[in-house]
């Protein structure tokens, strides 16, 4: 049986209903502060920073970012570039060639749509409207999207990335077998209005320090008392 399928929604939604995710995320606040997404950005810049960062870190995403929009200073002198030329200017945030190829294919289409690369609209659709056109782009997957419309449009949806689905699954929001767009799925249903910016930067940084992939400090977690992997481990 699938992971979306009724039956297995319904036993996702049970399992769901014993965590209190209020108090999961207010421990998390008490202990990592309240982080805020203050300022609305341009959502076509935000989308190719996600790309630019998927599989290398934080520094030499916006290392890769900046080199592209000095060799580019507008998306169109970038859409009329080769790919190759792409794929060179980005080469050190790794994977250069294939988010090359996905950058230019964005391009493409939303000049195709729009007749021009311009994004700004998403700020106006709902969440859901904003995600389905976001979806149609080859190579856009949950998180790029979901990444996308939280940090520049400010709207409630919720990424996962490597830690956070790790932190999840400990303890027990998600399960193990549990698909990427289903896990996207169950967390934009249950945090609470408001904090899902909150939430997100909050358990990335729980991922960090102390729900490491190996050795977690679970005897310094501040939600250890909810996590099904902190209850089994102390």
């Amino acid at each position: 049986m699938s992971a979306s399928s009724p039956r297995k929604a319904a036993s996702d939604e049970t399992e769901l209903n014993d965590k209190p995710v209020r108090y999961i995320i207010q421990n998390l606040e008490r202990t990592y502060g309240v982080p805020e997404n203050r300022r609305a950005s341009d959502p076509l810049d935000m989308l190719i920073k996600i790309i630019l960062s998927q599989a290398t870190s934080d520094t030499n995403s916006h290392r890769t970012f900046a080199a592209l929009k000095k060799r580019f200073p507008t998306w169109d002198t970038a859409l009329r570039a080769r790919t190759a030329t792409i794929a060179e200017t980005i080469r050190s945030g790794g994977l250069a060639n294939q988010k090359a190829a996905v950058i230019k294919d964005v391009l493409r289409q939303i000049k195709e749509d729009h007749g021009t690369l311009d994004l700004s609209f998403l700020h106006d659709l709902s969440s859901e409207e904003a995600d389905n056109y976001l979806s149609q782009f080859r190579g856009i997957g949950p998180k790029t999207r979901a990444c996308t419309l939280l940090f520049a449009c400010r709207k409630e949806v919720f990424p996962l990335d490597t830690h956070i689905f790790r932190v999840l699954r400990r303890i027990g929001l998600i399960s193990h077998k549990c698909t990427d767009a289903r896990a996207h799925a169950i967390m934009n249903k249950i945090v609470p209005p408001g904090k899902f910016y909150s939430f997100h930067v909050n358990l990335i940084r729980h991922g960090r320090t102390l729900c490491r992939p190996r050795e977690p400090l679970c005897e310094r977690c501040p939600v250890v008392e909810y996590c099904d992997y902190g209850q089994e481990k102390i």
